[in-house]
């Protein structure tokens, strides 16, 4: 059985640029960062501990906790010393085991490979002590094991989460080309938008920037509307340790947020999946939704966020078209977001030279494999000039 108290590294994975969003998380969580990677980041903790970030973590991927880390060159060096390790604590001959990895090394071409390498090294163990062998294959129904391997470095993960957590459960209606929940998240924290003040989402989509700044206004936990974990099926999970850990996270929640969320498209059929996905996600009756042009988005009286996300001609829309929008998105922040930071998230910058207002930061994100920025746009009061 798995100390679930005994402290490892752990690595929390998240997409390219993510990371100084995830690790400002971690440590508002009380992690000590060990180190801040391209695509993740270390902190040292225990699987109690990893449930804690599964519960918690916006814009993180996966939870690793790292099993063993040695040299090899070869698959075979590879799986004797994973042969090697204790699995009869982790994984029981009428288990279910499911190996992923990531691999860049000479001696292998295609990381199934490895894959089977891993799995036959802990299979081989498990019969040679019980007589008889879990099942495996890709369903991330029971224990699942990472393999990291880089040049001769290898590194072997439980992975706590299972399915990424950007898969909230809450996106039920995904509309066309939708933000991940992960990407918006981090979005909205590099805005700094921490939940007061207002929150305007003009081209709402499927509702993902609105619901995620929902969540953070109301300091909810987005681990909460998933259901399973993979953590749940290692041999010493503590299952009312994690109710615990839900019942605080529903005590620390707020009834309700500082400013308004409104969100807007002008696609009725958007506007009713953003709707009936902030309904599952529990936030509908804190965001404003309505059917309209982004020009005429309304913009409340005070200070906050406009947020937009347009097309950018990766998937959809035409240039001629989307020059248009563009400039019409820089008319509308200097015409009606005057005191409030405007921000567009685009993966065109070609594009976004038609915005015709200078930005004032320019964060670099990735969607899926896309290269993109997120500009922010300071919209002064009293002046509708355009900044050069």
């Amino acid at each position: 059985m798995l100390d679930f108290e005994r402290k490892s590294v752990v690595l929390v994975t998240c997409p390219k640029g993510f990371s100084p969003y995830l690790s400002d998380e971690m440590s508002r969580m009380g992690f000590k960062i060990r180190n801040e990677l391209h695509a993740g980041v270390e902190t040292k903790a225990s699987l109690n501990e990893c449930m804690r970030l599964n519960l918690w973590v916006r814009s993180g991927h996966r939870v690793l906790y790292q099993l063993k880390k040695f040299k090899a060159e070869t698959p075979d060096q590879m799986y004797d010393q994973v042969k090697e390790m204790v699995w009869e604590k982790i994984i029981t001959p009428d288990g279910y085991l499911t190996i992923t990895s990531s691999v860049i090394t000479e001696t292998i071409n295609d990381s199934r490979f490895a894959n089977v390498k891993v799995k036959d090294a802990i299979v081989d163990r498990i019969r040679e002590k019980f007589g008889r062998r879990p099942s495996s294959g890709p369903d991330m129904s029971g224990v699942i094991v990472f393999l990291y391997w880089r040049d001769d470095e290898c590194i072997i993960y439980l992975d706590t989460s299972g399915v990424p957590l950007s898969r909230r459960g809450y996106r039920k209606l995904p509309h066309k080309a939708p933000l991940q929940e992960t990407l918006a998240a981090s979005l909205i924290k590099a805005a700094e938008w921490y939940g007061r003040g207002n929150f305007i989402s003009p081209m709402c989509g499927s509702g993902t920037l609105a619901i995620e700044a929902a969540l953070i206004a109301l300091n909810g936990a987005p681990g909460l509307m998933r259901e399973d974990f993979a953590f749940k099926k290692l041999p010493g999970y503590n299952e009312e340790y994690w109710d615990n850990l839900c019942i605080e996270a529903e005590d620390r929640e707020r009834k309700k947020i500082d400013g308004r969320i409104i969100a807007t498209d002008l696609d009725p059929e958007a506007v009713e999946a953003a709707r009936k996905n902030a309904r599952a996600a529990g936030v509908e009756h804190h965001i404003e939704f309505e059917v309209c042009d982004f020009r005429e988005t309304p913009i409340p009286e005070g200070r906050g966020v406009v947020m937009m996300n347009p097309e950018y001609g990766e998937r959809m829309g035409s240039r001629t078209k989307l020059e248009k929008i563009y400039s019409a998105i820089g008319d509308y922040f200097k015409n009606k977001c005057q005191g409030y930071k405007g921000y567009v998230f685009t993966g065109n910058m070609e594009l976004a030279k038609f915005i015709g207002l200078k930005t004032t930061r320019r964060m670099m994100f990735y969607n899926a494999k896309i290269e993109c920025r997120l500009l922010e746009y300071e919209i002064f009061k009293g002046s509708n000039k355009k900044r050069y």
